[in-house]
């Protein structure tokens, strides 16, 4: 990456755009979290799964953790000023963002089980392009994205058991 000369945001706006991030994240986590409370009831606990799901109270801890690392790793990233495909990171980074509360949609919402495998083949590749951008623009912020990069793969293989089983 080329860095250019670029004042750095000032520590006001860089703890301000700290929490616009942790709200984004987190906001899209709740709203994610409605849609599945409102979509897991009898249909979801009718469904044949993988023997190796998880149990449903794991996921609200760990998608907190990922959402937050997520946030964090946003930020570093918006921090480097001057350096070539940030703009582009964080774009990618808002359409991962959406793509993942639009497979909550699918899957739980509209109870589309193939439709949302294949949209979280699409969620996969966005976040794999987001976490290589990261990476190369913050090395911390790329490692902070890699348990979501592997929940995400864990998600898929999830989704394509309970296609399959049903």
């Amino acid at each position: 990456m080329t860095k250019k000369i670029e004042k750095p945001p000032s520590t006001g706006l860089s703890i301000a755009m700290l929490v616009f991030f942790l709200a984004m994240t987190m906001g899209r986590l709740r709203i994610g979290a409605t849609i599945t409370a409102i979509g897991s009831g009898a249909w979801y606990q009718a469904l044949h799964k993988a023997p190796f799901n998880p149990p449903d109270w794991v996921f609200a801890p760990i998608w907190t953790v990922l959402y937050l690392a997520m946030a964090i790793a946003a930020w570093r990233v918006w921090r480097c000023v001057g350096i070539d495909g940030r703009r582009i990171a964080l774009f990618m980074f808002g359409l991962q963002l959406s793509l993942n509360l639009y497979w909550s949609y699918l899957f739980f919402g509209a109870q589309m089980v193939g439709l949302a495998l294949v949209e979280l083949i699409v969620l996969l590749g966005a976040v794999v392009v987001t976490w290589w951008q990261f990476l190369a623009i913050d090395r911390l912020a790329g490692i902070l994205f890699v348990p979501y990069v592997a929940w995400v793969v864990f998600a898929a293989v999830l989704n394509a058991w309970i296609f399959a089983l049903n």
